[in-house]
């Protein structure tokens, strides 16, 4: 293998794959992925891609549907201009061969979703995500100058000089280590939600980027802001499935196990309230009335259209014995998206040289406090081109150095992998019960005691030992845990998606980032 590149990119979503496309004809990339290339959170993403489309629809009503789910926190220079940029980078996504759907006299089948004043929503029927996949790894599969690298996963960043300049990669399936070197780097890991018990995201979200970057001494924002999806189905055998927000655009009512619809009394807007307020409120309902679920019933909408609005959503959940057609579907809320992350400027560029950051990972200052729906994919494909077009820049500039070989720490296995288990699903149960949808003081220190034990534990034995795929994700998992928790710690209001009954109301005196940063080598 080639282990000097132009520009290497970890992830194989959206940001990822498009950030390497705009690169491919400038210069060499290598993309890692954890696993096979398809299995990103991209392709797990529903409901779809939001952008100005309709004559009906304005920038100024995007951007303001975008700051206001932001709750203050929003830098608008950056909200403007994505949601400005947004129409370009559609037509890019088509150009590499993306479909969406089409409407019966229109390009495109608009749908709306929480928190959005107008229809905006670009889909692929309830697969957008993976259709978005599936066209980027074929236009990828075209590029003689893209390497793809699947089942490798990044240990940790390599610096010289106070810039990125590679990295050490993990071959799961060999446990060999590459030193990789180039002369720019993107960070496109996206989110964490396995450090929560429930989460929507898949088995990859172990917020290994985001890890990796803290310790080379990049500065991360806004951590403690984690947007719980309001609707992922309960069920004993269904593992975090999604129910689209846009099943409640589509007039999906929200009831308790009793029948009773309850959001008005939340929220004037009712199910289509942002999902900070709408996942409250599920919460509050469970806490209240001692129930496991609620209901999201869109039953009295006719059969014929909710089978061919949600194809994926009706097939699945009929394969748990639940015909969407006829009766409610159980939900509860669970961790989904990470609105906080490396933080960015408008070209991608973190505070470490020659490190860029794109889609969940990054915090970029588009979603603020609480994530407007939808606008994750539209912020990925942006910073990708941007960051590439940057890099591209960088790179002109820049060449390769020698570079040190990975020091292996332990040259045998640990025999207590039982015991990795233990840790992880501690840290799992640890954030779900005292750092999640509502939150106090007492919790957090009681959180963050715990989660401190729990690092000590693996630096001082399990960094003795030969690493695996499962030994990092454990040690990324600890280390963003605790960021979390430090973040929500220094946050002392309730604002957007972060909400302490010690300190119920936003405050203005913290109209501000939330910023953490270390120095390079520690942790």
């Amino acid at each position: 293998m080639n282990d000097t590149f132009d520009h290497l990119v970890l992830g194989s979503g959206i940001a990822g794959l498009a950030h390497a496309l705009t690169l491919s004809r400038r210069g060499s990339v290598a993309i890692v992925t954890k696993r096979e290339a398809k299995e990103t959170s991209t392709a797990y993403a529903q409901g779809g891609i939001a952008a100005v489309m309709s004559s009906t629809d304005s920038f100024e009503q995007h951007v303001a549907d975008t700051l206001s789910s932001g709750c203050g926190l929003c830098h608008e220079d950056v909200v403007r201009m994505v949601v400005e940029e947004g129409p370009r980078h559609i037509r890019r996504l088509i150009e590499w061969g993306v479909h969406f759907t089409a409407g019966e006299q229109t390009p495109f089948d608009l749908t709306r979703e929480g928190g959005h004043g107008e229809r905006r929503i670009l889909h692929a029927g309830d697969s957008t995500g993976r259709e978005i996949e599936r066209a980027l790894l074929a236009a990828v599969a075209q590029e003689p100058n893209i390497t793809l690298l699947e089942h490798h996963m990044g240990i940790d960043l390599i610096t010289a000089n106070h810039r990125c300049v590679g990295a050490h990669i993990l071959d799961t399936q060999t446990n060999d280590v590459h030193t990789i070197a180039a002369k720019t780097m993107l960070l496109a890991t996206g989110g964490a939600g396995k450090v929560y018990l429930y989460t929507s995201n898949p088995d990859i979200a172990s917020g290994d980027g985001l890890a990796m970057a803290y310790r080379a001494g990049a500065k991360v924002a806004n951590l403690e802001f984690v947007q719980f999806h309001p609707t992922c189905l309960f069920h004993p055998q269904a593992k975090s499935f999604l129910i689209s927000e846009a099943v409640r655009g589509e007039g999906g009512i929200l009831r308790t196990v009793r029948g009773e619809p309850f959001m008005k009394r939340y929220d004037q807007r009712g199910e289509l309230a942002t999902r900070d307020i709408v996942a409250r409120a599920i919460d509050t309902e469970l806490k209240t009335h001692g129930d496991d679920f609620v209901l999201l019933d869109i039953s009295h909408k006719p059969a014929a259209v909710i089978r061919e609005r949600f194809p994926m959503i009706h097939e699945t959940c009929l394969r748990y014995g639940i015909d969407m057609t006829r009766e409610p579907i159980p939900v509860v809320p669970a961790a989904h998206y990470f609105c906080g992350g490396i933080q960015t400027d408008a070209w991608g560029q973190t505070s470490l040289p020659g490190l860029f950051a794109a889609g969940e990972v990054a915090a970029t200052g588009l979603h603020g406090a609480n994530r407007l729906a939808s606008n994750s994919l539209l912020e990925a494909v942006v910073f990708a081109t941007r960051s590439a077009d940057k890099a591209a820049q960088d790179a002109r500039h820049s060449s390769h150095r020698p570079l040190p070989p990975w020091d292996s720490l332990g040259t045998t296995n640990s025999d207590e992998e039982v015991v990795i288990t233990q840790n992880w699903d501690e840290i799992r149960r640890t954030m779900w019960n005292y750092v999640g949808i509502v939150r106090s003081t007492k919790r957090l220190l009681r959180a963050k005691k715990r989660i401190d034990l729990l690092q000590d534990e693996i630096r001082e034995y399990y960094w003795n030992f030969r690493v695996t795929k499962n030994l990092l994700e454990l040690r990324n998992l600890a280390l963003v845990a605790d960021l979390v928790i430090q973040s929500a710690l220094l946050r002392k209001e309730s604002r957007g998606l972060h909400y302490t009954i010690d300190e119920p109301e936003q405050k203005e005196t913290y109209r501000s980032d939330t910023i953490l940063s270390n120095p390079p080598g520690k942790g």
